[in-house]
Order: C-alpha cells, then sequence, then structure tokens
C-alpha cells in the first residue's frame, strides 16, 4: 500500500513543479498549518485553502535525535499529500529538531540529521520546498544560544553546519529543491545572562552565520530563500509598529536584507535583488510565519481551555490587518511567500488564537478579508513597488552642531553635539582647526593622527546621544566638529560629518 501511495504521488511531481514555477512571479500566500493531518486525509482542509485561494502549506516534520531515520506521522503524510497535490497547494517540509538540544547534544546530530532530510527527499520526491530548522535565535528552539562562561553567542555558527550541509544533501537528491533556511525569529534580547529566554537577535545572528559562513571557505550557497517570521511585538501593535532595531517586524524588512548583504556580499551566497544590481538567483524572502492573536468571542469560551496569557486584538482589526500584510507583501519584489499562523486556532489559550477560524469552525472576519484581497491582487503589487537598495554607508546617521555662527568665548570650556543612526555604530569625534576637508579629517579620525585639539569616541547605540569632549578651553581661533561613524554589522560602512566652521573669539581686556 505505501508503495502505491508513493508512487500515486510521484506521477504528480511534473505538476507540482509546474504549479509552482507558475506562482514565483507573484505574492503566494497561504498557512503554516499542521491540522491538514486530519482524519478525512484532509480533504476538508485543503477545499477550505481552495476556497480561499491560499496556495500553500507549511507542515512541520519534526526530527527526534533519539529515533534518527524515524519519520514521525509518515502514514498520515502520505494520505494528505495527494489532497495537497490535487488542491494545487504548493506543501513545504519545516524539519526542526524535536528539542532545543536536539542538532547540539552528540556529535553524531549532524550526519543524522542530513541523512534525515536526505531520507525525507527521497520518500517524499513530489515535496520541493524545505526550511531547515525553525528559530534557531530563540532557546525554546536551540541552545545552546551562548556559551555560559565568555558569554559569546554560539548558535549561528553551530546552526551553519546544519544548513550548509542539509543544502547539499538536498541538492544531490534533486536540483529543483528549493532549500530555505533559518525560519528567524523576529526578536532577541542579546543577553547571555538574561534570567529568561536569553536569546539573540536577527540582525546579529545574520552577521554571524556570515561570520561563520566566509570562516568556513565555502564556495557554494547556504540557501535559495531566507524565511523570516514578522510576528509583531504586541498583538494590540499596528502593522506599522515594527521594533527596534537589532530586531525586525513587518516594517523593517529593509533591515533584514541589508544584515543578509552584510553578511554575505562577495560570496556564493547571494543576498536579495536590488534597484541597480541583478543577481543569476538572488535570495527569496519567505514570511512564513505571522499572526495576529485575537480576543475570543464570550459566545464560544466553552471551546477554547485554559486562560489568555497574551495581550490580543479584535477581530475587525485582525482582518484589516491581514489584508493590509497581503497588500504589503505583494509590493515587495523579495517576497515570494505570506504566511498566516495559523488557518483554525489552536484551543488551548496559552498558545495561539491567530486563526481565520474559531475553534467552533466558524468563520472570522479575516477568512472573508484574506479571501477577498487574494481574489482583488492574485498576489500582484496594486501600487508601487518598494525596490531596495543596499546602504553603502551607517544607516539614518545624524549630527546636529547648533548655531555654530556667532564667535564662541574663549571662556567656554565645554564642548559637544549630538549625534546617532539608525543601527549601532562606534564613533570617534574631534575638534580640528579649520582648514582641510571632510576627506582628509576623516582619514585622520581613522588613523588616530594628526590628533585633534580635542577627541572623543564611543558607540552610538541605534538611537540619538551626545558626544562630550573633555572639559577644556580652545584657543582662539576658527575650527570644525568632525564625528566618523562605523557600522558594527559592517566596518566598510562608514559615515563622515563635518560642521561648518565656528570661531573662538579672544578675550576683551
Amino acid at each position: 500500500m505505501r508503495l502505491t501511495r508513493i508512487a500515486s504521488l510521484a506521477c504528480c511531481t511534473a505538476l507540482a513543479l509546474m504549479l509552482a514555477g507558475a506562482t514565483q512571479a507573484s505574492l503566494e500566500v497561504g498557512v503554516t498549518e499542521d491540522a491538514g493531518k486530519a482524519a478525512d486525509g484532509g480533504a476538508t482542509f485543503f477545499t477550505t485553502l481552495t476556497d480561499i485561494g491560499l496556495t500553500a502549506n507549511r507542515v512541520s516534520i519534526p526530527w527526534d535525535a533519539a529515533n534518527p531515520t524515524v519519520i514521525q506521522s509518515q502514514g498520515e503524510i502520505e494520505a494528505w499529500l495527494p489532497q495537497a497535490l490535487a488542491a494545487h497547494t504548493r506543501v513545504i517540509f519545516a524539519v526542526s529538531p524535536t528539542t532545543a538540544k536536539g542538532m547540539t547534544g552528540s556529535p553524531s546530530a549532524l550526519p543524522n540529521f542530513v541523512a534525515f532530510v536526505r531520507q525525507l527527499a527521497q520518500t517524499f520526491p513530489m515535496v520541493k520546498d524545505y526550511v531547515i530548522g525553525n528559530e534557531p535565535n530563540q532557546p525554546r528552539f536551540w541552545l545552546p544560544q551562548f556559551n555560559p562562561g565568555s558569554g559569546k553567542a554560539l548558535a549561528a555558527a553551530a546552526y551553519l553546519p546544519f544548513l550548509a550541509r542539509s543544502y547539499d544533501a538536498l541538492k544531490a537528491v534533486d536540483p529543483s529543491i528549493t532549500v530555505i533556511g533559518i525560519g528567524l525569529s523576529p526578536r532577541g534580547n542579546d543577553q547571555p545572562g538574561a534570567i529568561s529566554n536569553a536569546s539573540r537577535s536577527p540582525v546579529r545572528f545574520l552577521r554571524e552565520l556570515g561570520a561563520a559562513y566566509r570562516a568556513s571557505k565555502r564556495t557554494k550557497p547556504l540557501m535559495d530563500e531566507l524565511a523570516f517570521h514578522p510576528y509583531p511585538s504586541s498583538s494590540r501593535d499596528p502593522i506599522t509598529t515594527g521594533y527596534v532595531w537589532p530586531n525586525a517586524g513587518m516594517p523593517n524588512l529593509n533591515r533584514i536584507k541589508q544584515a543578509v548583504w552584510d553578511a554575505f556580499h562577495g560570496t556564493a551566497q547571494t543576498p536579495f535583488a536590488e534597484r541597480h544590481k541583478t543577481f543569476a538567483k538572488p535570495l527569496l524572502l519567505d514570511l512564513d510565519e505571522v499572526g495576529w492573536q485575537v480576543g475570543i468571542l464570550p459566545a464560544l469560551t466553552s471551546f477554547y481551555t485554559n486562560a489568555e496569557n497574551a495581550p490580543t486584538t479584535s477581530e475587525a482589526t485582525q482582518a484589516q490587518v491581514y489584508a493590509d500584510l497581503i497588500k504589503q507583501a505583494a509590493c515587495d519584489p523579495t517576497v515570494r511567500l505570506l504566511n498566516f499562523f495559523h488557518l483554525t486556532d489552536e484551543l488551548d489559550l496559552k498558545t495561539w488564537q491567530s486563526g481565520l477560524i474559531r475553534a467552533d469552525g466558524s468563520h472570522r472576519p479575516s477568512y472573508d478579508a484574506v479571501k477577498a484581497m487574494i481574489a482583488l491582487t492574485h498576489g500582484n503589487c496594486q501600487t508601487a513597488p518598494k525596490v531596495w537598495s543596499h546602504a553603502t554607508q551607517v544607516v539614518l546617521p545624524f549630527a546636529k552642531w547648533g548655531s555654530l555662527t556667532k564667535p564662541q568665548k574663549s571662556s567656554r570650556s565645554r564642548w559637544s553635539f549630538p549625534a546617532g543612526a539608525g543601527e549601532e555604530a562606534t564613533f570617534r569625534a574631534g575638534i580640528f582647526k579649520a582648514g582641510p576637508g571632510k576627506a582628509i579629517l576623516g582619514r585622520r579620525l581613522a588613523a588616530g593622527r594628526p590628533k585633534p585639539v580635542m577627541k572623543a569616541s564611543g558607540t552610538i547605540k541605534a538611537k540619538g546621544r551626545v558626544v562630550y569632549f573633555p572639559i577644556r578651553k580652545l584657543k582662539p581661533g576658527k575650527y570644525v566638529y568632525a564625528i566618523r561613524m562605523v557600522s558594527t554589522m559592517n566596518p566598510q560602512r562608514i559615515t563622515v560629518f563635518v560642521s561648518r566652521t565656528f570661531r573662538v573669539s579672544a578675550a576683551r581686556r
């Protein structure tokens, strides 16, 4: 029976490939949901997806390090895959360990995991999309995050070989398989000593993944697409509310793209396509988990268990947010996929109630809102596409000099100015005698010589601060302020500001 099912599924492979290729030019909208593993072989589930217009379903494939060759629920998968293909649904396997130390607890974990991924591809040749891992920047899914002694971040470097070798194994089975990396969480506190949830921010995780990749001397890519989970910080947040750097949400996708460029440019791992740069195969972005949790209607509380433990939004707000998410993602050419998490609510209120369908099977307003938006847009941008280009300098830098037109008194001994940036950057600042131009002063600040009349240095932590110089008087004459900022994510991105000339007057006698 199993061989018959596999043969039947293999016959559908060509159809699945054709459908996947046909949708790449436009945004795909789908769900991240395991509810297709139902008693009726998923028929009702996939009929519902078709009714809404959802064309992708990411399903979890757990890997148990203690039973490394066992494909859990294999019979169920064989039952519902034909239903998915018949419904023209692209199935994405998200393969991750059952425990946070599943990939790090034993030296055999790496070869065993890679063998399991290869086994999946050989067992289910009609599945052409694989996500490797899930939120490895979060301790719930990957441990250790940091070295307990030094506090050094460990997760990205440890994750790298799993992604690299899975890429090689899957491409060896079938070069047309799409390998999707990371499944990146939108947040991390970057605090090794945190009492709970010691985690890595997405921007810093990408930087460290790139550093490990370069150190490995690998000459092949790691992934064809990057999965990112742009959940809001709170379900009460509007879609326009993002995160403070180095975290990122839906309004901060360019932050993720810049982090990828900083980490991988000039290597075999191509970054995202840009306005003026093209690649043979640019990286694509999969927003394969996003959801706003909704408060339960009083009449339906009996269908749920336990008590809600997180802020929720209204059903009407969720519907508007989900429609706006489709419109926004469709106008980003780098985004291939938008997946809502879930289709149907989880019953335990301590988990997720972000579905288009309530626990009793009734439709939320978001069901019709998503259906209508898909029908209206067909995954195509309705306004102007958002075209991205990588930054060559520090992101959103500024320096404010105040009014420098009036001569400064020679008795003045306190000198400072505000400066800042939209990302973390180190800086060197100085007060120089007027004369040399911006380029010369930038080189002097970089070299530390010739020394300025006064100097200061420090770190800008993705916000504004005041640059203070030593308390000292300046001799009468003409001067300028100068500051050189260097991005901590990429030391090649540098910004230099120089003020207009100001004059320190001689004391009157």
